[in-house]
């Protein structure tokens, strides 16, 4: 393994780390307040003709875990989770790109 390949891997760990530990505390310390369009229908009068979403019974509605009694824990579970995932799914897309660009044929007029 190369210096370069074992720089850049304690880079993403340490990476990783951040954005969980972020992702982790930072949720439990996000606003209390209501979200724009909530916000906005309390103002207005219309809250009250809202109706729950059709995923309001998911174990992560209203940003928080269900079964889970920790406040901290029921909202730092779904945090971590959500970050773990845009982190694989973009980072698919970046190696899914990245394999693809390497196999391209090189335009012998540019």
């Amino acid at each position: 393994m190369s210096a370069t390949t074992s720089s850049n891997r304690r880079f993403f760990a340490a990476f990783l780390l951040v954005a969980l530990l972020v992702a982790g505390v930072a949720s439990y310390y996000a606003s209390s307040h209501p979200d724009g369009l909530e916000f906005v229908a309390e103002k207005t009068g219309f809250l009250h003709a809202a109706e729950d979403s059709a995923v309001a019974d998911s174990p992560f509605a209203d940003y928080g875990t269900s079964g889970v009694d920790n406040e901290r824990a029921s909202v730092a579970i779904p945090g971590i989770l959500g970050t773990l995932l845009v982190l694989v799914v973009t980072g698919g897309i970046a190696y899914a790109v990245r394999r693809r660009g390497t196999h391209a044929p090189v335009d012998a007029a540019a």
